[in-house]
């Protein structure tokens, strides 16, 4: 299983859950949960007017061992407008444009989309469970 709590942050809210959005999806193969801005096809969805969140922007994908990976998926730009991570622990990775990385299995942690203009990012907390 995995579970997604997914908020929309400002500078001024500094961490505020207002507005938390939750997913979650069985570890089956071929399961797959989505955010961006476009809610027709994501299951967390960012304010529409957020264009530094893709339409859809970031893909998790269960694997054929039951093991998760989040992948940034390539927008309509060449250039992204945001930065993505990935947080577990004292641990950042950053996501390359276009790049998948592996959940760790029984772990948890946070993706975030921040936007390059301004004070404004998309915090996705995940936990999956083993």
């Amino acid at each position: 299983m995995l579970e997604l709590t997914m908020a929309s942050v400002t500078g001024t809210d500094g961490g505020a859950t207002a507005g938390m959005l939750m997913a979650d999806a069985p570890s089956d193969p071929g399961a797959v949960l989505r955010v961006g801005r476009d809610a027709s096809v994501c299951r967390l969805a960012a304010p529409d007017d957020w264009l530094f969140v893709s339409r859809v922007h970031l893909e998790f994908l269960c694997g054929p061992e039951g093991t998760w990976q989040v992948s940034w998926l390539r927008g309509s730009q060449p250039d992204p407008s945001s930065e993505v991570r990935v947080l577990t622990g004292e641990y950042a990775q950053p996501i390359a444009y276009g790049g998948s990385v592996p959940l760790p299995l029984g772990g948890s942690g946070e993706i975030v989309i921040q936007d390059r203009t301004g004070p404004r990012s998309v915090n996705v907390g995940f936990y999956h469970e083993a």
